[in-house]
């Protein structure tokens, strides 16, 4: 994995660790909104969701426009596509694992029952 990679994967879940953030990508998700908006919906001080935001911006997760005094914010054109991949693979390193112990499983199970017939 390349180190740019691996840095905006940090960030990225290090963004998405925080249930406010969770919420601001899943408001934007519904369509754009203004700094003072989502810091109204989620009941905080615009201080507070400016720094929320940020996180979310250098993450690459939201992108913000400034026109006039509002600030606008939106997801990221490529939103959490290299996120979701990296989760894929592990997900399914695991199923492969998990299909391979049920293979065995099966096979003790199958043993177990023989035994049993012999005796």
């Amino acid at each position: 994995m390349v180190q740019y990679s691996a840095i905006r994967l940090d960030a990225s879940f290090a963004a998405l660790s925080d249930a406010t953030r969770r919420g601001v990508l899943e408001q934007l998700g519904r369509g754009e909104a203004s700094i003072t908006t989502l810091a109204e919906r989620f009941d905080m001080t615009l201080t507070g969701m400016r720094k929320h935001v940020s996180v979310l911006e250098q993450a690459g997760l939201v992108v913000t426009e400034k026109v006039g005094r509002v600030r606008t914010c939106r997801l990221s054109p490529a939103r959490l596509e290299e996120e979701a991949a990296w989760i894929e693979r592990y997900r399914r390193r695991w199923e492969l694992r998990f299909e391979a112990l049920d293979e065995v499983v099966e096979e003790l199970k199958q043993r177990e029952g023989q035994n049993v017939r012999e005796e």
